[in-house]
């Protein structure tokens, strides 16, 4: 809706992760030097944490834009809340290869064995990528290390990178997780980033899409920018898409302190907790989408461009009708009283 008002040619504070955006922070600079440390190593397990909202899964986006796909093949799976017969199945499915037919564990694990063989007889390597890896239970965990034995003489023959929120540090550091802990050769905590790198973040986004300056940001705004995000790039993408859409709504090309505050306060009003009432409404809304199949699937684990595109869509269109009921105000709001009351008269 504003990128027209201010001459941007895309919105640059989309929420979901996109490596056509993607900062280099102190932080994000560190953290990509592990998972290339981790690539030249070629085996073992790269362990990448950081809070919500950090940027791993865009960081790891960036690292698989860059690097040759005719070396290395990749899956990536994003929904971990599986048990260790599924994340086997995901495994399988990320790597594009059929697993409704198979009919036990022992099948399953034959076929990848045999499928990251023919990588490495052609000269690929295989990488996993698993996201959300806080929500991995011990026993999924074990059944990723033991895929880290698929080896030939000189070689593994799987490599793999487990991102997480900060959390996840307390399984690896678990009693039982030793064997593990004996193969991850590198970790590294992402932090946020900090004022200057936030304002940096900010103005990189802006210019991605060909920002000459409309709209401006006083140093205050950016002062209270970072206030409110810490930092955290996720939070920065939402508070700033919030207020170029009230710099549209109000026709502002400058942003300071206090235009910052305003739509915090819409924000916090938007996030209180509903009434009771509500939350029974929700559960409603919540229990008739399980009904009808709206639950993850094996599918939906493996990261592909269907999923995030329907949600995608829907926000398109969401997008596009609060677009025109915004004009429809604007021109309201605009027109005289006087026209308004001859309106009325007729």
């Amino acid at each position: 809706m504003y990128e027209s008002y201010y001459g941007l040619s895309d919105k640059p504070f989309r929420l979901r992760p996109d490596p056509h955006f993607f900062f280099g922070s102190k932080g994000h600079k560190r953290a990509m030097a592990y998972l290339d440390y981790g690539l030249a190593q070629g085996e073992g397990f790269i362990v990448i944490t950081g809070d919500v909202g950090a940027g791993k899964t865009t960081l790891v986006r960036s690292l698989l834009r860059r690097i040759e796909s005719e070396q290395i093949v990749a899956a990536h799976l994003v929904n971990t809340h599986l048990n260790a017969d599924d994340i086997l199945r995901g495994v399988v499915a990320g790597f594009g290869l059929p697993y409704e037919d198979a009919s036990s564990k022992t099948a399953l694990l034959s076929r990848l064995e045999a499928y990251l063989r023919a990588c490495d007889k052609a000269g690929k390597r295989a990488l996993l990528i698993v996201d959300e890896a806080q929500n991995l239970t011990p026993r999924v965990v074990e059944e990723l290390r033991m895929l880290s034995n698929f080896q030939t003489d000189d070689k593994s023959l799987l490599q793999t990178f487990l991102l997480g929120q900060p959390e996840f540090r307390a399984t690896l550091h678990s009693p039982g997780m030793q064997q593990l802990r004996q193969r991850v050769i590198a970790t590294y905590h992402l932090g946020p980033m900090d004022a200057l790198e936030t304002q940096a973040y900010i103005e990189h986004r802006l210019l991605t899409v060909g920002w000459k300056g409309d709209p401006s940001f006083s140093a205050g705004a950016h002062a209270a920018i970072y206030q409110f995000t810490g930092g955290i790039p996720r939070k920065t993408n939402l508070l700033c898409d919030r207020l170029l859409l009230m710099g549209f709504l109000e026709e502002m090309h400058a942003f300071t302190e206090a235009d910052i505050a305003t739509v915090i306060g819409d924000i916090d009003q938007e996030f209180q907790a509903p009434v009771a009432a509500g939350m029974a409404g929700m559960a409603g809304m919540a229990s008739a989408a399980t009904d009808d199949g709206a639950g993850f699937s094996v599918e939906q684990a493996v990261f592909g461009h269907q999923y995030p595109a329907v949600l995608d869509e829907r926000m398109l269109r969401l997008e596009k009708s609060m677009g025109s009921v915004l004009s429809i105000l604007k021109r309201i709001v605009r027109t005289p009283a006087g026209a308004n009351q001859a309106m009325d008269g007729e």
